[in-house]
């Protein structure tokens, strides 16, 4: 099988082509205003563009919606195996919601995806196919130019996906979301082995700390 122009050529037995908007609707975040958000505990929490890091959810920073207007948005609510892609600014970014993240709300440069009839499989499929590089690469195709790069959602429904036999499908899906684990851990290792790095440099070079302790 390859891929030219976004078209896919020479489909295995058992593959399907279908387009995403056959798969699953769209959902574009609400509109908050400032006085709506909250950084209090008791606020649903928002998920924000910056959260999506590889195929998974990973909040930055404490971000919610104050429980009165959360209440009014109860068709933006998110549910375990819908999936966010970001719209607005480093378009195509996309991660997988799990059950920790059910019943949070979603940012207004995120769409939300969700399947047409729930499946695990499929979902955890699509979280690898749209990070996949031809699919980042057709969502960029499609990015209009101006100050913020953006995508509609007309034209991420017209994204071709490219179906296997559901046995192959559940497959592909574990395989990559074992690998995006394993990225993620040895990112955040990285991350708090720079931190410690970092104060220990500050201790050292400032005398705080002897070399021999």
């Amino acid at each position: 099988m390859t891929w030219e122009n976004g078209q896919a050529h020479g489909l295995r037995p058992g593959w399907r082509r279908l387009s995403l908007k056959e798969l699953c609707s769209f959902q574009v975040g609400p509109h908050l205003r400032t006085e709506e958000r909250t950084e209090e505990p008791d606020g649903v929490p928002l998920v924000l563009p910056r959260d999506l890091v590889h195929q998974r959810i990973s909040p930055t920073e404490r971000a919610g919606v104050v429980p009165e207007k959360a209440r009014a948005l109860s068709r933006h609510l998110l549910r375990a195996g819908d999936l966010l892609i970001v719209r607005t600014g480093s378009v195509g970014r996309c991660a997988l919601v799990t059950e920790e993240q059910a019943g949070w709300l979603f940012h207004a440069n995120l769409v939300r995806l969700r399947l047409d009839r729930p499946d695990p499989s499929l979902a955890a499929y699509l979280a690898g196919y749209l990070s996949a590089g031809f699919a980042q690469d057709w969502m960029h195709q499609r990015t209009v130019s101006s100050v913020i790069p953006s995508v509609s959602t007309r034209e991420l429904g017209g994204l071709p996906v490219l179906l296997p036999p559901t046995v192959e499908q559940k497959a592909i899906g574990e395989t990559l979301a074992a690998l995006d684990e394993k990225v993620r851990v040895h990112t955040e290792i990285a991350r708090a082995t720079g931190e410690y790095r970092a104060l220990l440099a500050d201790l050292l070079m400032t005398g705080a700390l002897g070399s021999e302790e």
